[in-house]
C-alpha cells in the first residue's frame, strides 16, 4: 500500500467526521437551547418581578411563571425524545439544563405572584 491511499483512507474515517459533528448545530441542540432561553428569561422576569418595591407587578410575575413552565416542558419533552446520550447531538444536556432553568423560573414566578396577592 502506498503512502497516498494510507492518508486518502485516514482523511476519510469515521473518526475524522465524527470529530466534526460534535459542534455542529442539530435540531435536538437548536431545540434545547430554546428552552433553555426560555428559561433563563423566565428568570430574569422573575427577579424583576420579585425586586419591584411596591409588590404589585401580576403581569411580570404570571409571564415569568407561564415562561419557565414552557421552557420546562420544552426541555422535558426534547429530553424524552432525545435518541443518544450526551455528546451525541441530541441536546439530552441542554434538556435537562432547560427544565432546570424553566423550574427556577416558574418557581420565582410564583414566588412573586404570591407576594402580589399578599399585597393586596
Amino acid at each position: 500500500m502506498s503512502v497516498r491511499s494510507l492518508s486518502a483512507e485516514a482523511v476519510h474515517s469515521p473518526v475524522v467526521s465524527a470529530a466534526a459533528e460534535a459542534y455542529d448545530l442539530t435540531a435536538g441542540r437548536v431545540g434545547s437551547v430554546a428552552a433553555a432561553l426560555l428559561g433563563v428569561a423566565a428568570v430574569a422576569i422573575g427577579v424583576l418581578a420579585l425586586r419591584a418595591r411596591d409588590g404589585a407587578s401580576p403581569t411580570r410575575a404570571r409571564t415569568a411563571l407561564g415562561l419557565g413552565l414552557a421552557g420546562a416542558a420544552a426541555g422535558a419533552v426534547l429530553a424524552a425524545t432525545a435518541d443518544g446520550g450526551p455528546g451525541s447531538g441530541s441536546g439530552i444536556v441542554g434538556s435537562v439544563v432547560a427544565v432546570l432553568v424553566g423550574l427556577g423560573g416558574a418557581a420565582l414566578g410564583w414566588r412573586a405572584l404570591a407576594r402580589t396577592r399578599r399585597a393586596r
